[in-house]
């Protein structure tokens, strides 16, 4: 009688779900989004939304700028956490003033 080997390979290793919610694999790491709001003087038009906006984009990690005109409050979405110093000089580039960041 010949002697036969089997390996056998951990389901983990070749099982993947797109969720993980069967279990069968790890869930896809989800990105950790960050929402900062900001108060900035001095804007008036579509102009300044423009600038801020540009400006405010440059800087690492950002991805979404929503600016608020008749408040003056700019959102930003970022991946990485934003220093109150940066968004200062993004937004003294754009030529306006950085009030400071607003609590939620």
């Amino acid at each position: 009688m010949s002697e036969t080997t089997v390996t056998v390979e951990s389901a983990a290793a070749e099982a993947t779900s797109c969720c993980g919610s069967c279990g069968t694999g790890a869930a896809p790491a989800a990105e950790s989004g960050r929402t900062s709001v900001f108060q900035v003087k001095g804007m008036t038009c579509g102009h300044c939304v423009s600038s801020v906006t540009a400006e405010l984009k440059k800087l690492d990690g950002v991805e979404e700028v929503a600016v608020d005109l008749a408040t003056g409050r700019v959102t930003v979405g970022s991946t990485l956490p934003l220093a109150d110093s940066a968004v200062a000089a993004a937004v003294d580039e754009a030529g306006y003033e950085l009030v400071g960041r607003v609590e939620a």
